[in-house]
């Protein structure tokens, strides 16, 4: 490109009409990269999600959790690494899920007993007021 720049600016009567700057100033313009600033690990992901799939279509499916081969006589083949790692992987999430699932269940019990107890103990402190006695025993209070 620079050459052609030179070449430009020593044979001026080829090339009369443009003045050198103009000239300069076109091919900065068009020889400038340009920036680009969007994610590229995207590929295709939201597709994917809007249709039920995986994020990056390597992540679960046939393809991945079914074994690549299978002996002739219709025998599994071994699981491979991968389908292990996986599998383990599953395994421990289901733990956790059970484990916070089970934290949640106590939590709800616990706050439950904990509001029968604040009830109890209200009605309790209200049985303690003084009663009413003589003629207002007899009128009827209005309740609220």
């Amino acid at each position: 490109m620079f050459s052609s720049l030179c070449w430009a600016k020593n044979h001026s009567a080829v090339n009369m009409a443009a003045p050198f700057r103009t000239l300069c100033c076109s091919v900065l313009r068009h020889g400038a990269r340009q920036l680009n600033t969007t994610c590229t690990a995207q590929a295709g992901q939201k597709w994917r999600q809007e249709n039920g799939l995986s994020r990056s279509g390597s992540e679960f499916g046939p393809l991945t959790d079914l074994p690549d081969w299978s002996f002739a006589d219709g025998r599994p083949a071994p699981p491979l690494k991968g389908h292990l790692r996986r599998r383990q992987e599953r395994e421990d999430l289901a733990r956790r899920i059970v484990m916070l699932s089970s934290e949640v269940d106590r939590g709800i019990e616990t706050w439950a007993k904990r509001q029968e107890e604040a009830e109890q103990h209200e009605e309790h402190r209200k049985s303690k007021f003084l009663k009413p006695k003589g003629r207002l025993l007899t009128k009827k209070v209005p309740k609220s």
